[in-house]
């Protein structure tokens, strides 16, 4: 299949002209394939060729002006319209179309609890070819028609209000202009909840099996969504511009959620079966924030070309978590953004494959795929959080509010969206967008103090390009209360300096970029990183706390802290962590990676007996009922991290954890996991187990078990369902993979790492992106440190040619390998 280049798509943007689709699906005609046509109408510029896309299981016909044109010509997914006159034309196809099992164009999933059926689209950069014929590039927007036919007792969702014309014929409202990737249609038995706000039509919808779930959250969900909404109407001058707001819950989902126009998609895990933090919740609020945000950035206001995809998710990304802050219950969500979501971005921007937040040269939409990761996402949001402390959050939303109103139903650049902001300031916006957006890396900060007594001072050593502004907090201990830290004074900085910034008397711990308004590594000065060591649980805010904890985290993986001295930090200070989004993120990093990764497999042992150690510390303090999403974490990582079974397999049997909680659906299966991997339980337990629990969840728990058993035949039959049956679901594959590689299984699981790589390099090639990035993803052999398995690595990516998914996955893996065995050697 031909990728769509850049040039093809400026030069078929200057020729057409598209007003129009009218798009009608049968989605009555069984299992594999549904039928589809499709009529086109547009406008030629000028005399000259061009083509349409679609990916069809067989094109039954085509027409141009009621000319037939030949479906044998269809090369790929393109079909040739030649000699094309300049004036109006309708194209008219009529095709068979196979449903996908990847999460990629039309998802068909069947529901193991109850048997029913559901199907949704996701259409994003190229699938829309896999539904229905088009002109697709994103800054080719008309409007839509959609009539669907779907089986009795179903209901379609689509961009607009749906009416059920009856037997089965359904109809949406016509669109406003928008791109071809933000179509949408969501069909099955859905269970709806819906409602009105300030006179929109809101609902929500999943899987009838899901329904108790729902209807438990429904107010929580509904009212973030209200919340956000009104916000986003003090804040933006355009109204909200579609004619209903619906979000769907939908099985085995790629992303996080999709933002059509209307119909916003989201994987249905945020419809919550088990207990969950109220960290969770924040997250699944800052989702709804984050892509309600998208239908004025990306929808109404949408890239030209794919390069600018950042425009759309940093965005989205930064207004999710600042309007969260501002209209929810949820105020302390920049704390979960810097723990996580920061994280990622700094790990993307130390790899090979790092790119600027807004990059000159996406070639093609195959390398535009690329590009979604945590630099779009993270340093983009961090990137504009630090544009909005500079420039003000007055003149930033004015300038915002002038490009959707120079924009709107169009199409917009970088340099659209800088022009706008330079419209509202006297700041050099273009010349911050040139060090901020057109650069890679990420910048180091160092204090040097200098002078004596009372008469100190600040230098910055700056290690990278950007310029920054930060608050540099100084910390003293706090006299009313022992062991306390207080905050002196919080001075703003600019960085590069202009002189030395003074500070009067030494604080006991000086810390740059408090509050983390600026993205960039942060160190210590050797007095305050003493202060780190024995105070870090001391300080007031989560927030300044998660700048302490990313910048040891930072050390580690650059081998200037040892990872034992990480362990030991967490477990001095977890012990009195309030923050769940900090102890979650901690436990994580010190699990995946130090645990995992950075240590030695002789000192493994150790590491994890430690983290069940602290893990038990508190369980313990949490007996009282007081905190129970402490609790949960804690009761979570400590399964994870047993090394016995017989503390967790008691657990199991009584059904309990002492002292609560009471085990859900996801406990017993992390549980089972566990026992799986320490040769604890058989295929007779985790069959009866999924006989307890036969949700689309448990399907996946037992795939996850099964793939984890530390035995030869179990490794095998997980190892040619991932890679030679080609039956698993992009759910399925990932849970199967998530099971099978386990550092205590390394000598079991030897002979499969250099099977991965050609392995893998055919499965990419047969199933495609989504089941490339998951096989890169979670089939990698992550726990295998060591040269061999790098020079394996480093051979397929030269030899074997893997589709770009892959080979961008693998690269990122084959850094990440070599990071850890520097800092093991470090």
């Amino acid at each position: 299949m031909s990728v769509l280049t850049r040039d093809e798509a400026h030069t078929r943007a200057r020729l057409l002209d598209v007003h129009r689709y009218t798009i009608d699906l049968d989605l009555t005609g069984g299992d594999d394939t549904f039928d589809s046509r499709t009529a086109i109408r547009f406008t030629a510029r000028a005399d000259a060729d061009t083509f349409v896309e679609l990916k069809p299981a067989e094109l039954h016909s085509a027409s141009l002006d009621g000319r037939p044109l030949d479906p044998d010509s269809l090369d790929g997914n393109r079909l040739p319209l030649k000699n094309l006159t300049a004036g109006e034309h309708e194209l008219r196809l009529h095709a068979t179309m196979r449903y996908s099992r990847t999460g990629e164009g039309m998802h068909r999933f069947t529901d193991p609890t109850d048997g029913e059926t559901y199907l949704y689209t996701q259409l994003f950069m190229e699938d829309v070819q896999r539904v229905f014929a088009a002109f697709d590039q994103p800054d080719l927007k008309a409007v839509f028609d959609l009539t669907v036919t779907a089986p009795d007792g179903w209901t379609v969702l689509a961009n607009g209000v749906t009416e059920h014309l009856g037997e089965g014929r359904w109809k949406a409202a016509t669109t406003p202009p928008i791109s071809t990737y933000l179509v949408a249609v969501a069909a099955g038995p859905w269970h709806s909840v819906r409602t009105e706000h300030r006179g929109l039509p809101f609902g929500i919808h999943c899987r009838r099996s899901l329904a108790p779930y729902l209807d438990a959250d429904a107010e929580e969900i509904l009212g973030i969504t209200r919340a956000c909404y009104d916000r986003y109407h003090e804040k933006f001058e355009e109204p909200y511009p579609f004619d209903s707001y619906d979000q769907a819950f939908v099985p085995e989902f790629n992303a996080g959620a999709m933002e059509n126009p209307g119909l916003v998609t989201f994987r249905d895990e945020f419809v919550y079966r088990s207990a969950v933090t109220d960290t969770e919740r924040q997250t699944r609020a800052m989702v709804i924030a984050h892509e309600m945000a998208h239908m004025w950035f990306g929808d109404l206001v949408t890239l030209k070309w794919w390069d600018d995809i950042w425009l759309n998710e940093s965005f989205a990304e930064y207004m999710g978590y600042q309007t969260l802050t501002e209209a929810t219950r949820f105020t302390d969500t920049w704390t979960d953004f810097g723990v996580v979501r920061k994280a990622w971005g700094y790990d993307a921007d130390q790899r090979p494959s790092t790119h600027p937040v807004a990059p000159e040269q996406v070639d093609d939409t195959a390398s535009a795929m690329l590009n979604f990761d945590g630099i779009s996402y993270a340093k983009g949001a961090s990137a504009l959080r630090q544009l909005v402390t500079w420039l003000g959050e007055k003149d930033f939303l004015a300038g915002i509010n002038t490009h959707f109103a120079r924009h709107k139903f169009a199409n917009a650049t970088l340099a659209d969206f800088i022009d706008s902001l330079a419209a509202h300031t006297e700041r050099d916006v273009h010349a911050w967008a040139d060090a901020w957006l057109r650069t890679t890396g990420v910048d180091t900060l160092t204090p040097v103090i200098s002078g004596s007594n009372g008469d100190r001072s600040l230098t910055v050593e700056h290690t990278g390009s950007r310029p920054h502004r930060v608050a540099v907090g100084l910390y003293d201990p706090d006299l009313a209360d022992e062991g306390r830290l207080t905050l002196r004074e919080r001075l703003d900085l600019d960085i590069p300096q202009t002189a030395p910034l003074p500070l009067g008397k030494r604080p006991a711990l000086l810390l740059l970029n408090d509050g983390d308004l600026t993205y960039a590594k942060v160190r210590f000065d050797p007095e305050s990183f003493d202060t780190v060591r024995t105070g870090l649980s001391q300080l007031p805010e989560p927030l300044t706390r998660a700048v302490v904890w990313n910048a040891l985290r930072d050390a580690v993986r650059d081998g200037e802290l040892p990872a034992a001295a990480y362990l030991e930090a967490a477990r001095a200070h977890l012990p009195q962590e309030t923050d769940l989004a900090l102890v979650q993120g901690v436990l994580g990093f010190a699990r995946a990676q130090v645990a995992d990764r950075y240590v030695s497999p002789e000192e493994r042992p150790a590491a994890l007996a430690g983290l069940a150690a602290l893990c038990r510390a508190l369980i313990r303090r949490t007996e009282d009922g007081d905190h129970p999403g402490l609790r949960l974490i804690a009761v979570r990582h400590y399964i994870d991290t047993a090394a016995q079974p017989d503390t967790i397999a008691a657990w199991l049997a009584d059904g309990t954890v002492p002292g609560g909680p009471e085990l859900d659906p996801e406990l017993r299966w992390r549980i089972l996991a566990r026992l799986a991997v320490l040769g604890a339980t058989d295929e007779a337990a985790i069959a009866a187990e999924l006989d307890r629990d036969p949700s689309a969840s448990g399907q996946e728990g037992a795939a996850r078990c099964r793939a984890a058993l530390p035995d030869a035949d179990a490794k095998a039959r997980a190892w040619e369902a991932m890679f030679s049956r080609d039956e698993l679901s992009n759910y399925l594959f990932t849970a199967t993979a998530q099971g099978f590689w386990q550092p205590e299984q390394a000598g079991l699981l030897g002979d499969y790492v250099p099977r991965y790589y050609q392995d893998a390099v055919a499965l990419a090639d047969r199933r495609g992106p989504a089941i490339a990035e998951a096989a890169g993803r979670w089939a990698f052999p992550a726990h295998a440190v060591d040269e061999t398995t790098l020079r394996l690595g480093e051979e397929c990516l030269r030899d074997a040619d893997p589709i770009p998914a892959l080979r961008r996955k693998l690269a990122d893996q084959l850094d990440d390998l070599a990071r850890a065995l520097r800092v093991r050697q470090a």
